[in-house]
């Protein structure tokens, strides 16, 4: 064996270390680089020479370098990312929103009770300019703070919006970056080695953009990697990135979802097939948190408002001569919002739309608040109904509740109409009746003389009744109510029974009567009022219910107005069985809110934290596959570095040898 072997033994010896000695130095550099895999040199030996003596060694060859690599455990980390993404986005828009619903003396709970509570001195002192000028002050307050809340609401979902299209732009500049990577990976794919820093750059974006997105992945042959988001829509494929777009809602303009650009336009992709990423966390708290906050805010606005301008109207004000009150709040008109892909004509306008008495083209779509104590915290959708010619198919987007109605019906204390030109196949309508009073509210009552603290009728009780009753409230309950019926009340037994007799005293009615059992705490109700008693009457006993003659003085309507503290008037639901499930009074219906919207809060913070743990321990788990250890790369340093010395020391005994060689043979 030559001395020229041991020279190659040991050439491909410093080589093979002085490759791991560069490989080391490599991973320390990248100690700190994101996304970048421990790479490591792959040796197997040069193969053996025989000879007459066996086979002897040739060395050593570099085969490759490889990276430290799991496709599961990458996969697991981006798919964990992606989640916690998703979670942390909903957790942090909802912290937002929690804001809206201040609590204490900030609240709009607070506010209305104020409000509500005004009216007691006004019973008091029904002449007292103060105490009425404190009530509209009370109510320019509330209406102030319904509407501060609403354009909080607005200026969230601008910002959302706005998150929306960043992200979106984001993850298409992410992509045209893996398919241009994938395509010079496809390049090198004959070169017969990895490109890693290449694929760890891959790998990278992918990871980036599972946090707005979640993905999955599909390897092809030469080496290229296909990316395919929710529901199987391709992102990258080989060398080409699909365009994602901010796609406006059909409904809205100023909300938008994820879409898809392809040839023929922008394309909405369905928001429940996006699962994790932060733009699915959007996406979630845009179509259910955010609309659910409006419509229960909403829903106090124009409960409170419609009872209270209701009451408001059947009180008589300081007016000469007095009259039954104007309106306090105004909450505007329900929305009625068509869909953009609704039948057009040759305009461009919509074919379901008219022209209005105003000049306005509006949709031949209409609400009107029918009773506001029934109207519930939703939107609804309605198209024409597909089992039921001339019907219409109505649904609840907050319980997805599906109702076939006709025009005029009334559903949820609001009157749904459709007057020609009739929606056609296809046509969809998204109706708010309470999503927009939030922000809508105002007092439009300015005059303080305006308040109608009086009832329009008197009770009069018979100065020889034997018994102990008393009239402890008497209001209108109805504008059904005609001042000029005088009832007169005879009580015929000692346990409640009474007759009565309703005389008109213009003589344009003719006289009626009837008989009824008065029970306590039960209001005795006639001609569209109500009267409350408190002692117990006597047989022979009489009431004379008759027209206020003095309004300046009563307070009736006052004490009503006062009484509505204590009314359940939001939320209100007939069953279809009848059954009538009570609503909630104002304040507490604004402390479920606060309740509702709490939870929330807490239920995703708590599923950000345990999302984001879980993706903690996935990268975890990658990194200690994939990850650069200082101490470990140290380690194979002295380790190579004692490697290439001796290797070195090899070709210097090789050289002594060849030198032997020289001078044994004389040259």
């Amino acid at each position: 064996m030559s001395s020229s072997a041991l020279l190659s033994l040991g050439t491909r010896a410093m080589f093979a270390n002085y490759a791991a000695l560069q490989t080391t130095g490599n991973n320390i550099a990248n100690v700190n680089t994101a996304g970048y895999s421990r790479q490591s040199v792959e040796l197997e030996t040069a193969g053996g020479q025989f000879t007459g003596a066996g086979f002897f060694g040739k060395g050593v060859n570099v085969t490759t370098v490889a990276r430290a690599h799991d496709e599961l455990l990458t996969r697991e980390a981006a798919g964990s990312q992606a989640m916690a993404s998703a979670d942390e986005a909903r957790s942090t828009q909802l912290q937002q929103l929690e804001k809206v619903f201040a609590t204490g003396e900030a609240g709009i709970g607070y506010a209305a009770g104020q409000f509500l509570n005004a009216f007691v001195d006004v019973a008091s002192r029904p002449t007292d300019a103060s105490a009425r000028q404190v009530v509209l002050a009370r109510a320019a307050d509330l209406a102030s703070r319904f509407r501060s809340a609403g354009e909080q609401i607005d200026a969230i979902q601008a910002g959302v919006t706005s998150d929306l299209k960043a992200s979106i732009d984001t993850v298409n500049s992410l992509a045209q970056r893996v398919a241009a990577l994938n395509n010079q990976i496809a390049a090198l794919a004959g070169s017969g080695h990895q490109p890693n820093d290449l694929l760890d750059q891959r790998d990278q974006l992918i990871s980036q953009i599972s946090q707005y997105v979640q993905v999955s992945t599909i390897p092809a042959d030469d080496g290229s990697m296909s990316v395919f988001m929710g529901g199987g829509q391709s992102l990258v494929l080989g060398n080409n990135a699909v365009t994602l777009a901010a796609v406006a809602d059909p409904f809205d303009p100023g909300v938008v979802h994820l879409g898809v650009t392809d040839a023929s336009g922008d394309h909405a992709f369905p928001d429940d097939l996006m699962t994790g990423g932060s733009i699915a966390g959007l996406l979630r708290f845009q179509k259910t948190d955010l609309p659910d906050a409006r419509n229960l805010l909403g829903q106090m606005a124009s409960a409170l408002a419609g009872e209270v301008n209701l009451q408001q109207s059947l009180g008589l004000d300081l007016g000469q001569p007095a009259g039954f009150g104007a309106a306090i709040f105004n909450v505007g008109l329900p929305g009625v919002m068509p869909a953009s892909g609704n039948a057009k004509d040759a305009s461009g306008n919509d074919v379901a739309s008219y022209v209005n008495g105003s000049g306005d083209r509006v949709p031949s779509v209409s609400l009107t608040i029918a009773d506001p104590t029934e109207l519930q915290a939703s939107d609804y959708t309605l198209r024409n109904s597909p089992s039921v010619a001339g019907s219409y198919e109505l649904t609840r987007t907050s319980d997805g509740l599906v109702r076939t109605v006709a025009s005029g019906a009334i559903v949820d204390g609001f009157r749904v109409d459709v007057v020609a030109p009739l929606p056609a196949a296809g046509d969809r309508f998204l109706l708010r009746p309470v999503g927009d009073a939030v922000r809508n509210m105002q007092r439009v009552l300015d005059d303080p003389k305006g308040i109608a603290a009086a009832s329009p009728v008197t009770a009069t009780i018979d100065a020889s009744n034997t018994g102990t009753a008393t009239v402890a409230d008497l209001h209108a309950v109805s504008n059904t109510l005609n001042p000029d019926l005088t009832a007169t009340i005879t009580f015929t037994d000692d346990v409640g029974g009474y007759s009565y007799t309703l005389v008109d005293t213009t003589g344009a009615l003719a006289t009626t009567s009837g008989t009824g059992t008065w029970q306590a705490g039960q209001p005795i109700s006639l001609n569209g009022w109500e009267m409350a008693l408190n002692g117990v009457p006597k047989t022979n006993d009489t009431l004379t219910v008759e027209k206020t003659a003095y309004p300046a003085i009563n307070n009736g309507n006052a004490r009503a107005l006062v009484d509505l503290r204590d009314v359940r008037m939001v939320g209100q639901q007939t069953l279809a069985n009848g059954t009538i499930v009570p609503g909630a009074t104002i304040t507490d219906a604004y402390a479920n809110a606060l309740s509702d919207v709490g939870v929330r809060v807490q239920s995703a913070g708590t599923a950000a934290q345990m999302s984001a743990a879980v993706a903690a321990d996935a990268e975890s788990a990658r990194s200690s596959k994939a990850g650069v250890n200082l101490d470990e790369e140290a380690a194979r340093l002295i380790q190579f570095q004692q490697s290439y010395q001796a290797a070195a020391k090899m070709l210097q005994v090789a050289q002594s040898i060849f030198d032997t060689l020289l001078q044994v043979t004389g040259h």
